[in-house]
């Protein structure tokens, strides 16, 4: 069983910013995993069984709004929970207003997220070492 909260700083992201760490430094080699975006975005971690397990962040900026650092520690991927965290951030971003959002997404992961409704809006660019490509998708129907 798995449940998500949403915190959003001040409080305590130790869950979240624990799981971006481990992915997205320890395992994929980025040094500039955490940003002033954190401050003003909404956290989101997906619990499985009470484990932290995945965690995204949503937020808003000129031009509509963003998920991003999508993770999913390793010993929890295969279940299908990017997708829960995608579309428990849909849901939400739904609510605050949007009629689409928008993500940047790692190349080798586009084809997932195409799966999940995305479409491609930039051509590939390298964020730190990564080639990524911006995408977005557009909510409610």
């Amino acid at each position: 069983m798995f449940s998500f909260v949403w915190r959003q700083y001040p409080e305590d992201l130790t869950d979240p910013y624990f799981i971006r760490e481990t992915v997205f430094m320890d395992e994929q080699g980025f040094s500039e995993e955490f940003d002033e975006t954190d401050k003003r975005a909404l956290h989101l971690t997906l619990y499985l069984d009470g484990a932290r397990a995945g965690c995204a962040r949503l937020y808003e900026e000129e031009g509509g709004w963003h998920i991003g650092r999508v993770a999913v520690l390793k010993p929890f991927r295969g279940m299908g929970l990017g997708a829960e965290l995608l579309r428990e951030a849909e849901r939400r971003a739904a609510s605050l207003g949007a009629e689409a959002v928008r993500l940047s997404a790692q190349v080798q992961a586009q084809g997932f997220y195409e799966k999940l409704g995305y479409r491609a809006v930039t051509g590939p660019y390298l964020d730190e070492h990564c080639p990524h490509v911006g995408m977005e998708k557009k909510l409610g129907g």
